[in-house]
């Protein structure tokens, strides 16, 4: 997949799961219209490449519980963070250098569709032992991301802006990725339409242009939007004049892609705020960033000694981006504290008590969050409310934990967590990327063996999971058919 400067790819193959929130009715894409003018794309060699076994869902995770986990974890660079930052590079005709990139199978589909559009992406080994991507984009040979390659991930969406934006049309199909709910793009065409795009869609594809360019404009969401606050926020880089983003996403994520625009000589300011300022400049260049820490990932983890009755260290992360989740997990009496280069994670009581959860924008809980820690609820003393606010359709892990013996109750976008004193080990099947890790949590905690069909979810979205739980002491393999 990658032009490689090393001997081998070190891509462990795994979402954009924060894309967009909370869902609007499907109608109102079609009410954003104005045209029919679609057209189709062939499937290319580049967009075939690198598919394995691990992207067709054969592999399982088989994982015998009850032992507690105990080390130092190192907590990779953000997917969520790193998928835009790599559409990004299509702003510049320079090389654009991101560090700490995961090895994850949405890296190489969101690579697959920057070589299809035009850009150079190469693999190099980057600094501190991890790996880095030089991203180079002389030209955009091509404006229409494919259905293939949209299909396999939301986040392929991201490009339309940096295309739109640098070559005044862009051509994208309409978004796959997990089947989480209804997550629509209206509010990233609005976004457009607010710079001076002009909207169509036809056969399953977005067209956007804009004749002599995007201009500066005032661009107001109605609900926040992780996925459309990074399209704006892109497209706005190039725009003629001033834009301003209200209510935009305040997540870490939306931080570090600011950053690494203002790298390259964008004019921003409000990062981190409801409302962000940016004044277009007339090119950006190249620059070197460094990728975020994955805070979901040191969320799961710091679950998993939770759960497990155990002790982690995690380095590479601060307690800032997750400290929702820590008060939670305090309030259910889970040690955290910090230390030089990281967190360390205690289970102090033993069994933990119930705890109450809302999903919330940041700096609420993540709703990459809630599946693990509903399942870290379901060994607790006592019960807890889940409440998902962000995505319906969020508790499709619920029937596959009560295989496994939880108690608990859905009814609407809230679950009743009943604490039962130990799960039993099952077959489960992962139905989307944060689902598949509860079960892994599930398994851990479990008496017996787990079986976890599926993990092709898994792959999406956490690097080297196998290999950095064994190293803490979990008896866990990949099995592959």
């Amino acid at each position: 997949m990658f032009n490689e400067k090393t001997p081998a790819d070190q891509t462990a193959g795994t979402d954009g799961d924060s894309l967009a929130r909370p869902a609007a009715p499907a109608t109102a894409i079609t009410a954003a219209v104005k045209g029919p003018e679609g057209k189709e794309t062939p499937i290319t060699e580049t967009s075939l490449r690198g598919t394995s076994a691990r992207e067709t869902g054969m592999d399982r995770i088989r994982i015998i519980g009850g032992t507690p986990l105990h080390g130092v974890i190192p907590i990779s660079g953000a997917k969520n963070a790193a998928l835009p930052l790599m559409a990004a590079g299509l702003l510049t005709d320079e090389t654009l250098v991101l560090e700490r990139v995961p090895g994850l199978a949405d890296i190489k589909t969101m690579t697959a569709m920057l070589e299809h559009l035009g850009a150079g992406v190469v693999s190099v080994p980057g600094p501190n032992g991890d790996r880095a991507l030089e991203i180079t984009t002389p030209t955009l040979t091509e404006t229409t991301a494919p259905y293939d390659l949209v299909r396999k991930m939301r986040a392929s969406v991201l490009v339309l802006g940096p295309v739109l934006a640098r070559t005044g049309v862009a051509e994208v199909s309409l978004p796959g990725g997990c089947a989480i709910g209804n997550r629509p793009v209206d509010l990233h065409l609005k976004a457009f339409e607010a710079l001076g795009a002009t909207i169509s869609l036809e056969g399953g594809y977005i067209r956007a242009t804009a004749e002599g360019g995007l201009t500066g404009g005032r661009i107001v969401f109605p609900m926040v939007s992780v996925g459309a606050t990074e399209n704006a926020l892109m497209a706005a880089a190039l725009a003629k004049g001033e834009s301003t983003i209200v209510n935009a996403a305040r997540e870490p994520e939306i931080v570090d892609l600011a950053r690494c625009l203002k790298a390259m000589g964008a004019e921003i300011s409000g990062e981190g705020t409801g409302t962000i300022t940016v004044t277009g400049v007339e090119r950006l260049h190249g620059a070197t960033h460094r990728v975020t820490a994955d805070r979901i990932e040191a969320g799961t983890y710091a679950m998993a000694a939770s759960i497990t009755g155990g002790e982690l260290t995690l380095t590479g992360i601060e307690a800032e981006p997750i400290a929702a989740v820590i008060t939670k997990l305090s309030e259910a009496g889970v040690e955290v504290t910090e230390v030089e280069d990281g967190l360390h994670v205690r289970n102090r009581n033993g069994r933990i008590g119930g705890v109450d959860v809302m999903t919330e924008p940041f700096p609420g809980f993540p709703t990459d969050l809630q599946a693990q820690f509903m399942t870290l609820m379901a060994v607790s003393k006592g019960a807890a409310m889940i409440t998902e606010t962000i995505f319906e359709n969020r508790f499709m892990h619920v029937p596959e934990l009560c295989r496994m013996g939880a108690n608990i109750t859905v009814h609407h976008a809230s679950a009743l967590v009943r604490g039962v004193e130990r799960l039993k080990g099952a077959p489960v099947m992962a139905t989307d990327l944060r689902a598949s890790v509860s079960l892994v949590l599930a398994g851990l905690a479990a008496e017996g063996e787990t079986i976890v069909n599926r993990v092709y979810h898994l792959d999406r979205g956490y690097e080297r999971i196998e290999e950095k739980l064994s190293a803490c002491g979990a008896t866990v393999e990949r099995l592959t058919d």
